[in-house]
């Protein structure tokens, strides 16, 4: 008799630009022992360049502009979560998604929502990451992905990538190399905690 595979864990990827490190967590994600599968991607923004990746790729897409809903961000967020739900997702990855979430939207996804941020957390949470990391005369810089909760950048750990900040390095140069390794720590750290959730 044989064991069923799990079927790969349902994730929708938010983002509001390019999206470069959604790319990457849906080609990772197509590998057959991934352990999840992009099946949505849904942005703030009716022009993101990420779009168009996504649904080149085969992904579901969707834009739920913010604009209309003036100042009421959980109005917003209320009809991002019906179409996860409606998509029957499991898992929530945040890709430059430049929106601060409320309360409401992050505790209904808790410990299911993750987030990548282009530093060493707890170093550096916010913006402006590369240039205080240089001003600071740090030989390193990195990014973590960690778990969404209320407060900006500051949930649980799940991993982290370190890069080396050289002489002369400008943010823009950093900011490079720190990108290349958020597309392998992000759907290497996205993939083992799938394939943890479907272990139970």
């Amino acid at each position: 008799m044989s064991i069923q595979a799990s079927p790969p864990v349902r994730v929708a990827v938010l983002i509001s630009g390019a999206g470069s490190n959604m790319a990457a967590l849906i080609d990772a994600g197509q590998a057959p022992d991934s352990g999840y599968e992009v099946v949505l991607v849904v942005s703030n923004a009716e022009g993101a360049g990420g779009l168009a990746i996504a649904a080149a790729k085969g992904v579901a897409t969707l834009a739920v502009p913010h604009k209309p809903f003036g100042k009421d961000r959980e109005a917003h967020e209320r009809v991002v979560d019906e179409a996860l739900r409606a998509a029957g997702i499991e898992v929530v990855a945040l890709a430059g998604y430049m929106r601060v979430l409320t309360p409401w939207l992050v505790g209904g996804w808790r410990e299911r929502m993750l987030n990548i941020h282009p530093s060493l957390l707890p170093l550096y949470p916010g913006l402006d990451t590369h240039a205080r990391a240089i001003a600071a005369g740090d030989a390193e810089a990195g990014c973590t992905v960690h778990l969404v909760t209320e407060g900006v950048d500051e949930g649980p750990i799940l991993g982290q990538a370190r890069v080396p900040i050289v002489p002369g390095d400008t943010p823009e140069a950093l900011a490079e190399r720190v990108k290349t390794a958020e597309h392998g720590l992000y759907p290497q750290v996205l993939g083992a905690f799938c394939r943890d959730l479907e272990q139970g």
